[in-house]
């Protein structure tokens, strides 16, 4: 019987591979096979008993269904991984979990799954940025009505508006890559910490466990690898997953129907909007990941808690572990890519973008004007007040800007006839749009 929506609705089989019960399994196996190699390595354990414990090593000789049944039976997973290891060893099994704690096996096994995770993470962040700088180019020049406070504020570029989220992603990016050592550390000291277990050469022995395994050596911990870097990682993911909200917030929001300025595709063939409403084309995997987001921010705090633990360590933290490390990837991986399908099949309509502007009566260009008037000589406060003026006139009338303006002789004295009327184009009024798109996709893509 499945509970979990990730069992049945949401994630990629890649990313929740990775925190299953196999996959934890898998990688619990190849720490304990790491470690009698590094024994091996050392002079403590012979070759040949060094490749019997490599050819046991797979799930498919020590089966994640046999630990489970020793562990009903000794309530300690580890325990029940070396027992069940130990059945298929032969001699050999004098050697397994040598010098070991149970925790440097866990916290290293999760290092790795951290590590596998990253790879995933990068490779859908990188997605996504490409589909980003692939549209911002494309609607470099596409003008449209910039708003604040939700009120029209300026004309904007569609293009621009992508670029703020794309140089967005790219940090994210950066920000990955510069946590990557400290999130995907081991740790083989034993107990306390303290190599006491590990005997002459701790050390060395934990450095060649992890160095094997793809892994950052710490330079010292307790009985477990200190949670501030799960904290850190969970972090990464919880503000990753706020900048993917706010982006499709964006793309819902320039969907309703009143703005109906970008929308998320619709397979007008076969998708249904709502069971009653059959005009109905609502951005279903925009409000999806939306959703999915707010469960990923949800996970920092536990995750905090759980870097409080008692002296060299206690138990509080492992079981809130399974979900905020394995849920945060999996959903995160999720929407992310869910991100990406809604940006590179968004549909983008221009003709409703121009008509929107002209919906506003020129009032988008006042500041435009009062600017002019400034170059003209007249002192700011008083163009601010001039338009100001003339724009509560135009509201109040329902009449456009311009008009009000051609009806004010402090302005017209200055700018006056086609001066004035090309002060009304948007395209006129969109500064350094197109430089600051370019510099965008250029420094997202160089971390491509």
């Amino acid at each position: 019987m499945s509970v979990s929506p990730l069992d049945y609705r949401y994630g990629r089989e890649e990313a929740k591979a990775i925190w299953s019960r196999e996959g934890r399994h898998a990688r619990q196996l190849s720490v304990e096979r790491a470690l009698v190699s590094a024994h091996m390595k050392m002079g403590r354990v012979s070759k040949e008993h060094d490749a019997e414990i490599g050819r046991i090593s797979t799930p498919e000789i020590v089966t994640a269904d046999r630990v489970d049944e020793i562990e009903r039976e000794t309530r300690h997973d580890i325990m029940a991984l070396t027992k069940a290891m130990a059945e298929q060893a032969g001699e050999a099994a004098w050697c397994i979990h040598l010098g070991a704690t149970s925790n440097d096996i866990v916290d290293t096994a999760v290092a790795l799954q951290i590590r596998d995770s990253i790879a995933l993470q990068k490779e859908a962040l990188a997605a996504v940025i490409g589909t980003l700088a692939d549209l911002a180019e494309r609607e470099r020049d596409t003008v449209m009505l910039g708003r604040t406070h939700g009120q029209a504020a300026v004309p904007i570029t569609f293009g621009l508006k992508v670029a703020v989220f794309l140089d967005e992603f790219a940090r994210h990016l950066e920000r990955l890559m510069e946590i990557e050592g400290r999130v995907t550390a081991g740790k083989f000291l034993g107990a306390v910490g303290t190599g006491a277990a590990q005997g002459e050469g701790a050390l060395e022995l934990q450095s060649i466990i992890l160095s094997s395994l793809g892994l950052t050596v710490p330079v010292a911990t307790t009985q477990v690898v200190g949670r501030d870097r799960y904290i850190e990682w969970v972090s990464w993911m919880a503000n990753t997953s706020t900048s993917v909200e706010k982006l499709l917030q964006e793309i819902r929001n320039l969907q309703r129907s009143e703005i109906a300025e970008v929308s998320e595709w619709f397979d007008v063939e076969k998708q249904v909007g709502s069971s009653t409403m059959a005009h109905k084309r609502n951005p279903i995997t925009a409000e999806n990941a939306c959703g999915l987001a707010r469960i990923v921010r949800s996970m920092i705090v536990p995750s905090y808690e759980n870097a409080l633990l008692w002296h060299e360590r206690d138990l509080a933290n492992s079981s809130s572990e399974r979900f905020t490390l394995s849920h945060s990837m999996v959903l995160l991986d999720d929407i992310l890519w869910k991100c990406n399908t809604v940006m590179s099949r968004c549909v983008v309509d221009k003709e409703n973008m121009l008509a929107n502007i002209e919906a506003q009566n020129g009032l988008v260009m006042a500041e435009k004007v009062m600017l002019a008037l400034v170059e003209e000589g007249m002192h700011r406060d008083e163009a601010h007040e001039a338009l100001r003026t003339a724009s509560m006139l135009a509201l109040e009338r329902g009449e456009n800007l311009l008009e009000t303006c051609r009806a004010d002789p402090s302005i017209t004295n200055l700018i006056d006839g086609g001066d004035l009327v090309a002060l009304f184009d948007p395209r006129s009024h969109l500064g350094v749009s197109g430089e600051l798109v370019d510099a965008a996709v250029q420094r997202a893509r160089s971390l491509l």
